[in-house]
């Protein structure tokens, strides 16, 4: 019995700290900027800017994947997944169309979807070891060296 807190802890640690994570990283990337952009034509984008999106995905990697590879796929998968939720709610719940949640939860299914997808990744090379590329490779000694026959 002794034995499953043990690996029921360090899950849950990593729900929290991506979680965590994922809402300081949504507050870093996305969170200062809440204005629309109006064009010439009088129509509005924005207010995020794609350079700001790719940002917060790219920077989300790092932490997904490392949590991914040491096999803490309840972080990975739910630890994200409600970090980005919770903060995208946070951030757009003064829409008063409601239509936010339709918003919020897109963000939920999208960030589920990839975390599981990174997540099998990590897996599959935690599993099987990195992919060879196809390029010559020569045994190495212990010291460094190619091995001679």
């Amino acid at each position: 019995m002794p034995q499953r807190p043990r690996k029921l802890v360090p899950q849950l640690m990593s729900v929290l700290l991506l979680a965590a994570v994922s809402a300081a990283l949504w507050a870093a990337w996305l969170g200062w900027d809440q204005h629309r952009d109006v064009r010439p034509d009088g129509s509005t984008t924005g207010p995020y800017e794609a350079w700001q999106v790719i940002g917060l995905v790219l920077t989300l990697l790092a932490p997904v994947y490392w949590a991914a590879s040491r096999n803490y796929t309840a972080g990975v998968m739910f630890g994200t997944t409600a970090g980005l939720t919770v903060a995208a709610y946070i951030d757009w719940s003064d829409d008063s169309s409601g239509l936010f949640m339709v918003g919020v939860v897109l963000v939920m299914l999208g960030t589920l979807g990839v975390t599981a997808a990174v997540n099998a990744i990590a897996s599959a090379i935690r599993r099987n070891g990195p992919p060879d590329m196809g390029g010559t490779s020569l045994p190495f000694n212990g010291s460094g060296g190619p091995v001679q026959s």
